[in-house]
């Protein structure tokens, strides 16, 4: 059984890192779609197509929300994973830059090789889009997972001494 401080080092790292890599990954998107043309608002509601379909696109404000909500969902479940891997594999931390990197690919083949491809049926890859996706899921998700987790671990390790 956790111990309440531990507990509570466990959702500030999750809230902490799924905030940090929430606002990343999101703030990497709406400039991805800025340069091929699509507002924020359109992007979101493309998010939030995976669950109410194309209707989504007619749902104004509401579905632009509910796409934010799904996104930082999943940025919370990515550190939640990765926090959940660190309480077995103290490694992970230990060297929380190779394998926060590791996990931004291990990331990113989930999302892009089984999410997507079954929550949008007209989902394809290309090149340049699965590189910049590569970088973004290295940089801006699994390296920053990494390190936070790793702070949140270092200070539960200093409280327990």
């Amino acid at each position: 059984m956790t111990s309440p401080p531990e507990k509570s080092t466990a959702v500030l790292a999750i809230a902490t890192g799924g905030l940090i890599v929430g606002i990343l990954d999101i703030t990497s998107a709406f400039i991805t779609w800025w340069c091929k043309g699509v507002g924020p608002v359109r992007g979101l509601q493309g998010i939030a197509s995976g669950l109410l379909g194309s209707q989504s696109y007619q749902g104004g404000l509401a579905t632009a929300g509910l796409g934010l909500a799904i996104h930082f969902f999943v940025a919370f479940m990515v550190v939640t994973v990765f926090y959940m891997g660190s309480r077995k594999f103290s490694f992970l931390t230990r060297h929380a830059v190779v394998f926060g990197l590791l996990y931004g690919v291990v990331v990113y083949l989930f999302m892009y090789w089984f999410v997507l491809p079954h929550v949008f049926s007209k989902f394809r890859h290309s090149v340049s889009n699965d590189i910049l996706a590569v970088a973004v899921h290295m940089s801006l998700i699994g390296l920053p997972t990494a390190l936070v987790v790793r702070r949140y671990s270092q200070g539960a390790m200093e409280q327990q001494r």
